[in-house]
């Protein structure tokens, strides 16, 4: 999944402390990088892809923190799509389309909805070591 995204011509790599601070400053940070790829934060698309940023930047503070203790935000676009993900050190892989699945109200379910709601796509990246992974979604714009 990473390899054809790297492929994108606008891409940012951010790495923060696995403290809730680094909610917010994943969150201006995408702000500021699509502004200066010329994406407004007007777009249909943006409200929605910085409220999923937000939940996988606290799912990973939240649960993966004490193995975890920096976690890794990657923007990339392109004019035709937005791709975010956050990494951390944690080998859990939750299941993506099972937080939709009974009564999952929790950060994951909301974002797969906002996610599938848009007609993106999610995809967990597993590191080679099995002791971590990178949650993929990819947006349409």
């Amino acid at each position: 999944m990473t390899t054809r995204l790297d492929a994108l011509p606008h891409r940012h790599v951010l790495t923060l402390p696995a403290m809730p601070a680094a909610v917010r400053l994943a969150r201006e940070t995408a702000e500021q990088a699509l502004t200066e790829w010329g994406i407004g934060l007007r777009h249909p698309t943006v409200d929605p892809a910085l409220l999923i940023l937000a939940e996988l930047v606290a799912n990973s503070v939240r649960h993966a923190a004490l193995l975890s203790p920096q976690l890794t935000v990657i923007y990339a676009t392109d004019r035709d799509r937005l791709a975010l993900a956050v990494h951390d050190r944690h080998p859990y892989q939750p299941p993506l389309y099972g937080a939709l699945a009974g009564n999952n109200t929790g950060g994951l379910a909301t974002v797969m909805e906002l996610t599938l709601g848009l007609g993106g796509t999610a995809v967990i990246d597993p590191d080679t070591d099995g002791n971590g992974k990178s949650i993929w979604i990819t947006l349409p714009l």
